[in-house]
C-alpha cells in the first residue's frame, strides 16, 4: 500500500477567494504580486519543478490571471488546481482541519483592532484573572502587532519590568512573548497553559508562546534588531471539534509523520511521530527523514512555515521569492524520494499576501499540485469549493473512511 505526503507551503495564497470582500481582501494574491514584484525587478522567478506540477495553471484557475514571469508547461506531471476555503476565517487551524475534512462552520473568538492602535484589545476581567492566577505584576502591550515588531519596541521594557509582552492579529490568537533567560523559558510555557482554558472562554483558538532571545543589557544598547525569536515557540491549540483523516489513520493503526507546527495545529492529536525543524530547509530534511521512517500506508505531513512567518507576515517579497525558489530546488529530491505507490500534494492553509496593507493573512484560494504513481498525468482539477477535496483524495489512496466533507479530485 503506498504512502502520502502533504507539504503546506504556509500562506502560500494563489488569488483572492470567491468571499474575499467579508474580509476585506479582495485583489489579494500572494503568487501573482510575488511574481509580479520580481518580473519588475527584473529577476522573474525560477520555479521550474513546481511549473511541472502545473503551479501557474492552478494560478491561472484561482485567479483569472497567467502568474507573470513564470512560463506553464504544455502536460503537468499530475493533477493540478486550486481549492477555495469553506470554513469561516482564515487561520491556521481552520485551514489545516479542513484539509484533513473537518471543516470549521463556526466563528472563532477574535479580538478586535481598536482605533487606538497601541489598544487595548483584550478584554480587562479575562486579563486580570490571568495576570492574577501567575502572579504576574502586569504585561506589555495588549495590542494588534507584528511579533518581531513588538519585541522590538517593548524588548528593553520587558526586561525591565519582567512583565510578559502581550499581542494578536487578524486571527484568533492570544501570543505571550518573554526573553528565554531572564524571563524563563518552562515560566513562559506556564503562563501560557495558565491562558488557555481562560482565553477558551473566549472560543480563542490558540495561545502561543514566543520566546525570544537578546542581549540582557538591551537597555543600554539601543537600535533594533537585537532581539531574536526562537524554534521554541509553542502552540495551545483548541483540539479539533470532530475527526480528521489524522484521526482515522491512527485508529487504523497507520503513522502519522507530523513535520513542524503540524503536531501543534492538531492539539497532539492523531499523531505518532512528532518531527521539529528551524526553518524550511531543516523541515524539508525533516521530511525525508520521516520518509524513510514511514510505514506503507502511512501519512507524513509537513508545514513549511517560513513563507508565513518569515515574509509574509513581514511583508518581504524578496525573501518569500526567495524560499520559493529553494523549495523549487529541493522538489527533485523529494519526488525521487517517493515510493511507486506514494502521492504527495502541495497546498497550503491560507494566504498572507506580502505586497497586502497591514502584517495579516489574506483570504486566498490555495493550490492543489498532486504528484506520484497514482496520480493521473496533466489532469486540470478546476477550483474545488473546500480544501477538504484534499482529504477526501487522501482518505481513499490510504484506504481509510471516507470523510463527511470534501470530494475526492479524481475517480478511483
Amino acid at each position: 500500500m503506498g504512502r502520502a505526503v502533504v507539504i503546506v507551503l504556509d500562506s502560500f495564497g494563489i488569488g483572492a477567494a470567491p468571499d474575499a470582500a467579508s474580509f476585506g481582501d479582495v485583489g489579494a494574491d500572494t503568487f501573482g504580486h510575488i511574481a509580479t514584484w520580481c518580473r519588475e525587478q527584473g529577476r522573474p522567478l525560477q520555479l521550474p519543478n513546481l511549473a511541472r506540477l502545473g503551479l501557474p495553471q492552478a494560478a491561472h484557475a484561482a485567479s483569472g490571471h497567467w502568474p507573470p514571469g513564470v512560463p506553464a508547461v504544455d502536460a503537468p506531471i499530475g493533477a493540478y488546481g486550486a481549492a477555495a476555503e469553506a470554513s469561516s476565517g482564515k487561520d491556521t487551524p481552520s485551514g489545516h482541519w479542513e484539509m484533513m475534512g473537518c471543516s470549521v462552520p463556526f466563528e472563532w473568538g477574535y479580538f478586535e483592532q481598536t482605533a487606538d492602535p497601541n489598544g487595548p484589545v483584550f478584554p480587562a476581567e479575562p486579563m486580570h484573572r490571568w495576570i492574577a492566577a501567575c502572579g504576574l505584576g502586569g504585561s506589555l502591550g495588549n495590542c494588534h502587532a507584528s511579533g518581531t515588531e513588538i519585541i522590538d519596541r517593548l524588548g528593553d521594557e520587558h526586561l525591565r519590568s519582567g512583565w510578559p509582552i502581550c499581542y494578536t492579529s487578524a486571527d484568533s490568537v492570544f501570543q505571550v512573548a518573554a526573553h528565554e533567560q531572564a524571563f524563563g523559558l518552562q515560566r513562559l510555557y506556564d503562563i501560557c497553559e495558565q491562558a488557555k482554558p481562560i482565553f477558551d472562554e473566549l472560543r480563542i483558538a490558540r495561545v502561543i508562546a514566543r520566546p525570544f532571545v537578546g542581549p540582557v543589557d538591551g537597555i543600554a544598547k539601543g537600535g533594533s534588531g537585537r532581539y531574536r525569536r526562537t524554534t521554541h515557540r509553542r502552540d495551545l491549540t483548541t483540539p479539533p471539534h470532530a475527526p480528521t483523516l489524522l484521526d482515522h489513520a491512527i485508529a487504523a493503526g497507520r503513522e502519522v509523520h507530523g513535520v513542524g507546527k503540524i503536531s501543534d495545529i492538531f492539539a497532539g492529536r492523531g499523531i505518532s511521530h512528532h518531527r521539529a525543524g528551524d526553518g524550511n530547509r531543516e523541515l524539508i530534511a525533516q521530511t525525508h527523514a520521516a520518509l524513510d521512517e514511514c510505514a506503507d500506508g502511512g501519512l507524513v505531513f509537513a508545514n513549511l512555515v517560513d513563507f508565513d512567518t518569515l515574509y509574509g507576515h513581514r511583508r518581504n517579497v524578496a525573501g518569500y521569492a526567495d524560499a520559493l525558489q529553494a523549495l523549487d530546488v529541493a522538489l527533485p529530491a523529494l519526488l525521487a524520494h517517493l515510493r511507486p505507490g506514494d502521492l504527495l500534494v502541495l497546498s497550503a492553509d491560507h494566504g498572507c499576501d506580502p505586497t497586502w496593507p497591514g502584517s495579516d493573512h489574506t483570504r486566498e484560494c490555495v493550490p492543489l499540485l498532486f504528484a506520484g504513481a497514482p496520480c493521473p498525468a496533466n489532469l486540470a482539477l478546476g477550483l474545488r469549493d473546500s480544501f477538504a477535496d484534499l482529504g477526501q483524495t487522501l482518505a481513499r489512496h490510504l484506504g481509510l473512511p471516507a470523510l463527511p466533507h470534501g470530494k475526492a479530485c479524481w475517480a478511483a
